[in-house]
């Protein structure tokens, strides 16, 4: 998801009043990091590390590939779990599958309804790899079994089904709920039909003249209205009023390119998979009633790494030393005054000696040297749509405040959910960019930039001699983390991979045996139907 594709930052070509409400009646997350990429965004995530702790820096792990996040890593479901927790994983998991330990149930969840790789399609659930000549597999389950039920439900409904299922049957268990719902939406589904939304969906958007950015329009808006039905499943089981509750994309959107999906990071540089800010600073936002600032903007640097110890403080959990995190707690902040002061924050983007890339932001200074892709995303990719606006917008506010997230979430403001309100917080979520001044050519220079006055990344002060030092003490911390760095724990794809060799699914085929038989697959082939 872009960071421009949420309307609580102004956008009006399509509204997200759910995840708008939940922003707005909790805290904008202004500067929310994650890494760049799916696979080493959600091991950040669950591990409370940099990818470069986990072997996850250089690229993501695709389907075919015999390897995982570092099995050593104590994972956040495990330490919830551990404190007495129902840990459950709906959705997307992506942190490998070759062999049944490198999978959701075997790393700390006691449940998972969803797909281990890396997309699938929105309605049969198979993927087909875009290297090399993979055939199309299926990929669904719950816990370790294939899972046919329910077949052609547009998936982003199938798995708010689910995890509705899950928090309405909570109560019952005696136990507290960690649910992380992990959507596919709106990543794109298998390169025939890479973007899919149900026909009423996309009858909503006919004012957008784009035919791929109607359906992703689409796209986002059923993932709104998941946002809306958890909220509201939350608040009808009597669990709102102690729940903390995150919405997050995992890494900017893919404007252009290889699974691009239109999304739009504007004013931001860059995409998915660069180094820059359009590819790291995500949208997100955060609602609990613990936190005592609700209804303002959140403007302290955070990291998804820092979510762990953050959220083990909120749920009363202490962690060990020996876990050696790289996030911080960031709880008090959170939970304190609006005006807590921020903590000095360091977060690593980048740090691939693969591809040659490092990233690195200490402060209000942020220091890139290389790039991917021969830097051909290094630009400002879209534009904010001026014309093909929603016509919903004229009557934002009432949309907002008339969403089922809001309705549910409104009886515990502080304050009243004002058109005044909505404006201040509008202003306060603009990113204002200022002038190009010095461009920087990362595959020829090292670049530096002053975050606090270059949000979108104009002003090289490299050979600003007052910024010297500043320049020094970033590459050195560079060199000190690339010292402590893990090996990149990729590994080349294997042909016995190939689900045509599995039942036409994508199984653990490290330790299954091959069919007798190559199979030939297809949409409607096996595992739940054709031959």
């Amino acid at each position: 998801m872009g960071f421009d594709d949420v309307s609580f930052r102004g956008a009006r070509e399509f509204l997200t009043p759910n995840i708008d409400a939940l922003a707005y009646h909790g805290r904008i997350l202004d500067r929310l990091y994650a890494p760049p990429m799916c696979t080493p965004s959600r091991g950040a995530l669950l591990s409370g590390k940099y990818p470069i702790h986990t072997g996850t820096q250089h690229f993501v792990i695709s389907n075919e590939e015999p390897w995982s996040l570092a099995l050593n890593t104590t994972l956040m479901p495990e330490i919830f779990r551990d404190a007495g927790y129902s840990t459950n994983l709906v959705g997307k998991w992506h942190l490998g599958f070759a062999r049944p330990e490198y999978t959701p149930t075997h790393r700390g969840f006691d449940y998972h309804y969803g797909y281990w790789g890396a997309f699938i399609d929105y309605y049969s659930r198979r993927a087909q790899m875009p290297m090399a000549n993979y055939s199309m597999g299926f990929d669904f389950r719950r816990n370790m079994e294939t899972e046919c039920a329910d077949r052609d439900v547009y998936v982003t409904d199938l798995l708010t089904n689910e995890a509705e299922r899950l928090i309405r049957e909570q109560p019952a268990k005696q136990k507290p709920l960690f649910l992380m719902l992990s959507h596919l939406a709106p990543h794109t589904a298998n390169p025939k039909e890479p973007l899919q939304a149900p026909e009423d969906e996309l009858r909503k958007f006919t004012h957008i003249k784009d035919p791929n950015r109607r359906k992703y329009a689409a796209m986002v808006s059923r993932l709104d209205q998941s946002v809306g039905r958890i909220i509201s499943t939350l608040a009808s089981t009597e669990q709102l009023e102690n729940s903390v509750v995150i919405f997050y994309s995992d890494n900017g959107g893919p404007s252009v390119g290889m699974f691009s999906n239109t999304g739009s990071n504007w004013p931001l540089k860059g995409q998915k998979n660069t180094p820059w800010e359009g590819g790291v600073r995500v949208a997100g936002a955060i609602w609990s009633p613990l936190l005592e600032a609700r209804g303002y903007l959140f403007t302290q640097p955070i990291y998804v790494g820092d979510f762990l110890p953050t959220l083990a403080h909120a749920a009363g959990i202490e962690l060990s030393e020996s876990l050696k995190l790289d996030g911080i707690d960031l709880w008090p902040q959170l939970s304190g005054p609006k005006d807590a002061v921020h903590v000095p924050r360091e977060i690593l983007h980048n740090l691939d000696d693969v591809w040659h890339v490092s990233s690195l932001m200490l402060g209000q200074w942020k220091y890139v040297n290389g790039t991917t892709s021969s830097g051909q995303y290094d630009n400002v990719l879209t534009y904010r749509e001026l014309d093909d606006l929603d016509p919903r917008q004229r009557r934002y506010v009432v949309e907002v405040r008339n969403s089922p997230a809001s309705k549910a979430l409104s009886r515990f403001d502080l304050q009243r959910l004002t058109q005044s309100r909505v404006n201040i917080l509008l202003r306060s979520a603009t990113v204002r960019c200022g002038d190009m001044q010095r461009g920087c050519n990362a595959l020829l220079e090292e670049c530096l930039y002053d975050l606090s006055e270059d949000p979108c990344e104009q002003n090289n002060l490299a050979y600003s001699e007052p910024h010297s030092e500043v320049l020094s003490a970033l590459r050195q911390r560079v060199h000190q983390l690339r010292a402590g760095a893990l090996a990149p724990g990729n590994r080349p794809r294997v042909s016995y991979s190939d689900p045509s060799f599995h039942k036409c699914t994508w199984d653990s085929f490290e330790m299954k045996k091959l069919g007798k038989v190559r199979l030939e697959c297809e949409y409607q082939d096996l595992p739940c139907g054709g031959r």
